[in-house]
């Protein structure tokens, strides 16, 4: 299934490896606040190290408008990454140009250099040749470890693997292996469970889910447009109103496979303290919005998940960062942890919902990609993957 050279496939004995990795994390006062993406990246990190080689790491982070801003510089997680690996890391001030290649020049075996962030250059999200090839100058190999931005045909993740021996590292090949796999070639039934607000995000995703899976249980505020395309009055709930005629067509071309809530939990406000009923989609009165899907949903599709053999999973089923209204984002994820299948939760909503009900460890693979782990699923082929190197 994954077709393309890993880091075993090449030698790296002496050689400058730059490897692009995801190290877009949370950052507050100047301390990482979640490094489960820096952690993601240690064992493809550690075994190019084993082997000899010096690495120069590259990131995007945040969202720069107009060149360097001091809140989006990589120097904390360059800092945490030191703390994770036990060994120095040497930082560069910017990612390309004199200050990085006399970093990168200065590099022995084992040494490990964080370059500044690549957005802090126009050229990175343009693509852009020039920035390409002073980032190919840096080193000899280039190694893709950030699925999380493999989506994206940007000067680090894409450019530049056209200018150097370019191959996978261990996480992208697991993520690719799992959500490949997933959507080529899964072990039936295949249940397939999206949710977020927007259907329009993931109109290609449903559609190609439609012809993939088995069951596609929909939940979430793109419920609600859903029920909007069924006649439904659904009160002061949060519809994607151009995506209404789309979720028509969606209704009838998966009339037998799309499932959507039976019942609803309802309030007049986001908030703890609100009053809540549990009505029919069919019964939201006015002032009142869907927030969360009902006990009776949590339990059919419940009973769907645990005869799945593949179960992935997108986007939370309600308003889950209100405790109030979690509890059929929670239920989702106690059914997925509890069943046989294998279980792959991507997107940042439902991997936080997966972490904070506490069955992470219960979860097949948890993917640190939201769009990237969206477009695979959609059937789209990744910029950043389609550059590396054939096996």
């Amino acid at each position: 299934m994954f077709n393309k050279k890993t880091i075993k496939d090449i030698d790296v004995k002496g050689k400058r490896v730059l490897v692009r990795v995801d190290f877009n994390v949370p950052v507050k006062d100047g301390k990482v606040t979640d490094d489960t993406r820096i952690t993601a990246a240690l064992p493809t990190l550690q075994y190019l190290l084993d082997h000899g080689a010096s690495l120069v790491l590259c990131s995007h982070f945040g969202r720069p408008k107009k060149g360097p801003e001091p809140i989006y510089s990589l120097k904390p997680v360059a800092e945490h990454l030191s703390k994770l690996i036990g060994k120095p890391v040497a930082f560069a001030e910017d990612c390309v140009g004199p200050v990085a290649e006399k970093a990168a020049k200065s590099l022995k075996p084992g040494d490990i250099l964080v370059l500044e962030n690549t957005r802090f250059h126009e050229g990175e999200t343009k693509n852009d040749p020039a920035m390409a090839k002073q980032l190919a100058a840096l080193a000899d190999i280039y190694v893709n470890d950030a699925f999380g931005s493999a989506h994206r045909a940007h000067a680090s993740t894409e450019g530049v693997a056209h200018l150097l021996p370019a191959v996978a590292g261990f996480l992208m090949e697991k993520e690719i292996k799992y959500l490949g796999q997933a959507i080529a070639n899964p072990e039936r039934p295949f249940i397939a469970i999206l949710g977020g607000a927007k259907i329009s995000d993931k109109i290609g995703v449903i559609r190609n889910l439609l012809v993939k899976a088995d069951n596609v249980l929909i939940g979430g505020g793109m419920a609600n447009t859903f029920f909007k395309a069924q006649g439904y009055d659904v009160g002061d709930s949060l519809v994607d109103e151009e995506a209404v005629e789309t979720a028509k067509q969606l209704l009838s071309e998966g009339s037998n496979k799309l499932r959507l809530p039976i019942d609803v939990v309802i309030a007049q406000a986001i908030d703890n303290d609100a009053e809540t009923k549990v009505v029919a989609p069919s019964e939201v009165p006015l002032s009142w919005k869907i927030l969360d899907v009902g006990p009776k949903t949590v339990a059919a599709y419940g009973e769907l998940i645990a005869k799945a053999k593949t179960v992935v999973w997108n986007g939370p089923m309600g308003v889950f960062e209100t405790p109030k209204f979690a509890t059929g984002t929670f239920g989702i994820a106690k059914a997925v942890a509890d069943s046989q299948a294998t279980s792959i939760v991507g997107g940042g909503d439902s991997v936080a919902a997966i972490q904070q009900s506490g069955l992470a460890d219960k979860i097949t693979h948890i993917s640190t990609g939201g769009g990237a782990s969206l477009e695979m699923l959609e059937g789209i082929i990744l910029p950043g993957l389609a550059a590396l190197q054939d096996k």
